[in-house]
């Protein structure tokens, strides 16, 4: 019980940490988001290197990269986390922090359908009539805006992507995570010096090589490695020790606190088809998280019922 009740803790505050972190990409939004990502990516590797070298992990990262079907899949993984964070980063700098709030609550059932149509999962019905009101609630704020929802929709997307090729790594979430960091570094190190050394611009036009030049921005770019590791971290201990479905509740924290911060610290605009459509979506949420205790709830009894057939002579 009260390893649990840890377990819980640490998922609220990875999800706090999560929710909040708009806060921190605001301070950034002078720097062009293609160098916040790449101080990111180095400084999120130099942490997590830190943090298994202290455990005596770093062996696994080689391991986990000399396998050739691993690589391959590390490689995609990596891939669509650095499109999630630049996403991410990119939304909170140009004044989209409430459609990334609403990438992260449509997740959870873009993953229900992903795992359909790759996973051959069968879902009940009422987690599908969740993903039939997210549906409705993208078309009729893609209706109202007179524009798709692109930011919500490509969060979502990447997002799901990346859990589902991270089920086929055969690897502990930190240490996936530093092999992912590992091979965007190098990427993250020739940009860097492009900005630096050779005034690249990315997709905003500017820039500004803020690094080295300016104490506050350069320590502010340094706590990204900590601030995208540390949360993780939580939620690596939290997984092993709370069910599934308080994970997936406790989740929703992180989406609520990026809303909550786009609307009234931010103060983005919040028209009535974002209410429409973010109404939908918390009642699809919330069908969704009933039917999943309630099928988590159905699992336990099962296999106490199973335990004790087992034990009986």
């Amino acid at each position: 019980m009260e390893e649990a009740r840890k377990g819980v803790l640490a998922m609220v505050a990875a999800c706090v940490i999560w929710g909040l972190s708009s806060m921190y990409y605001k301070l950034l939004a002078h720097v062009p988001p293609e160098e916040v990502l790449g101080h990111r990516t180095l400084w999120s590797l130099v942490f997590f290197g830190l943090v298994l070298a202290g455990q005596g992990r770093l062996a696994e990262i080689g391991a986990l990269l000399a396998r050739p079907r691993a690589l391959a899949l590390v490689a995609l993984a990596a891939l669509m986390i650095s499109a999630n964070w630049f996403l991410f980063i990119y939304s909170i700098q140009v004044g989209h922090a409430v459609e990334a709030s609403l990438g992260y609550y449509i997740f959870p059932l873009v993953a229900v359908a992903l795992g359909f149509l790759f996973l051959g999962e069968r879902h009940s019905a009422p987690k599908w009539v969740a993903v039939g009101l997210a549906c409705v609630a993208v078309t009729g704020l893609t209706w109202g805006l007179g524009v798709a929802p692109w930011v919500s929709l490509a969060l979502a997307g990447t997002f799901g992507i990346y859990g589902l090729v991270k089920r086929g790594v055969a690897a502990g979430p930190v240490v996936s995570v530093t092999a992912e960091v590992v091979l965007l570094a190098p990427l993250a190190l020739v940009w860097l010096w492009g900005v630096h050394a050779q005034g690249w611009t990315g997709l905003t036009g500017r820039h500004l090589a803020t690094f080295g030049h300016d104490l506050s921005d350069s320590l502010l770019l340094m706590l990204a490695g900590p601030l995208t590791a540390t949360p993780l971290i939580l939620f690596s201990y939290a997984a092993r020790r709370v069910s599934y479905a308080t994970v997936g509740l406790v989740q929703y924290i992180n989406p609520t606190l990026q809303f909550l911060v786009a609307t009234l610290v931010f103060r983005e605009a919040f028209t009535p088809w974002h209410a429409m459509a973010f109404g939908l979506i918390w009642a699809a949420l919330a069908l969704y998280s009933a039917e999943s205790l309630r099928g988590e709830r159905a699992a336990r009894r099962a296999s106490i019922r199973s335990g004790t057939s087992d034990t009986t002579p």
